[in-house]
């Protein structure tokens, strides 16, 4: 990944592992010391064999992802504090990216010992900054969750979602995951699949929602039309993206990511104070769950869109602090030179390079998370303190430190 040069005062930091120095940034380094804006973007499952195929599939081997174009580069360490396991779930790695604690698996919001912590998003509001979780996930998924939720298990979607409109009301709210909104009964607006259904014990949230100021939008047209500044958009059942092995799973969320990070950068600028945005592409974990490579490069591919469109918003506003991150890496993937005589049963492809004639294959060793470190790359105030190799808890301090919450 090489770098450039840094516009002012803004910061992007794309992240997929993590380490212990963490340097003392520069106004040199990084514009301005305090960072307005927070953008924390997450490609899940994400690791440096998912950046490597994503760059040599969409750009080619001396191509460049608009992820890669960034001043600073690390590793980020992702391991999680739990008694009778390794590798980290995603729901103790965003906590301790959120929180700067690290925790057991399974636990959102919380320290090992079940406490509750504050998350940046919480300072964000605290701060009378505007918040905001968007994902191709369910809008309770474990990662956005642990940015604005605090409960000891990762199922408890529907109380997840009680206390985003009853305790941490972020403003801008978009992703899947109706089911958790809608008691037994109340399909919502997307069909179930066989074995699953609307499931909240507290009722109508959706409605709830509403009748604490929030404006509910079903699809993109409502997305793009609405003027509302507090939103709450559920566009699938569950998860956006219908994953699957290859040739089975599609990446084809109803509502793309770009459009509803569009949307959020657009409602949450409007605060004269600021703002912190989570946004996060489910895709590349699931697929690579599926070792669906295939799947990989779709969602890989809207991702990277997405930066660019960022980074579009950055230039305009160069007092941002945005962050890109892997939570871990699922699948063990890694690239091989295509050889027709010694295809195996793990293998993926061939895959074409663009600009050259060469083809490649992928290797998937699992279908789960690994223990392996993710890259991060960054861009703005207090940036270069990712610079090395440093731990997800690192990711917090550093946001905290560049924005002053």
């Amino acid at each position: 990944m090489r770098g450039r040069g840094l516009a002012a005062a803004t910061v992007l930091v794309v992240l997929c592992g993590g380490s212990a120095a963490v340097a003392q940034p520069t106004t040199a380094e990084s514009g301005a010391r305090v960072a307005r804006n927070i953008i924390y973007i997450q490609g899940d499952g994400l690791g440096l064999g998912q950046r490597d195929l994503l760059r040599l599939a969409l750009k080619g081997k001396r191509g460049e992802l608009a992820m890669d174009g960034l001043a600073v580069t690390g590793l980020v360490r992702t391991s999680s504090d739990d008694e009778d396991e390794i590798v980290t779930d995603s729901a103790a790695a965003a906590t301790a990216l959120a929180t700067g604690h690290k925790t057991r698996n399974g636990a959102v919001g919380m320290d090992v010992h079940g406490r509750p912590v504050e998350t940046i998003l919480e300072r964000a509001k605290r701060a009378g900054k505007s918040t905001g979780l968007v994902t191709t996930a369910q809008v309770t998924g474990a990662s956005p969750a642990a940015f604005a939720a605090h409960v000891p298990s990762r199922d408890s979607q529907s109380d997840i979602a009680k206390q985003y409109i009853e305790n941490s009301r972020p403003d801008v709210l978009l992703g899947g995951g109706e089911d958790w909104w809608y008691p037994k009964g109340n399909p919502g607006l997307w069909p179930d699949k066989p074995g699953e259904e609307s499931r909240s014990p507290y009722g109508d949230l959706v409605e709830r929602a509403r009748r604490t100021g929030y404006t509910y939008v079903r699809d993109g047209d409502e997305l793009r039309n609405t003027r509302a500044n507090r939103i709450l958009g559920l566009f699938a059942n569950e998860d956006m993206v219908d994953y699957g092995p290859d040739g089975v799973g599609k990446y084809a969320p109803r509502v793309p990511l770009q459009q509803m990070a569009r949307k959020a950068l657009d409602t949450l600028s409007k605060n004269p104070r600021g703002f912190f945005l989570f946004l996060e592409e489910e895709g590349t974990d699931g697929m690579s769950h599926e070792n669906n490579a295939h799947g990989v490069i779709d969602a890989g591919r809207a991702l990277d869109a997405t930066i660019a469109e960022v980074m579009r918003f950055v230039r305009a506003h160069p007092d941002t602090l945005v962050i890109i991150g892997g939570d871990h890496e699922t699948g063990g993937l890694s690239i091989e030179n295509y050889d027709a005589s010694d295809a195996g049963p793990d293998q993926d492809g061939p895959f074409d390079v663009p600009g050259s004639k060469l083809q490649f294959t992928v290797d998937w060793t699992t279908h789960d998370h690994t223990g392996s470190d993710t890259p991060v790359t960054a861009e703005g105030p207090g940036s270069a303190r990712l610079g090395g190799t440093v731990e997800n808890t690192d990711v917090y301090r550093v946001m905290r430190a560049a924005s002053g919450l």
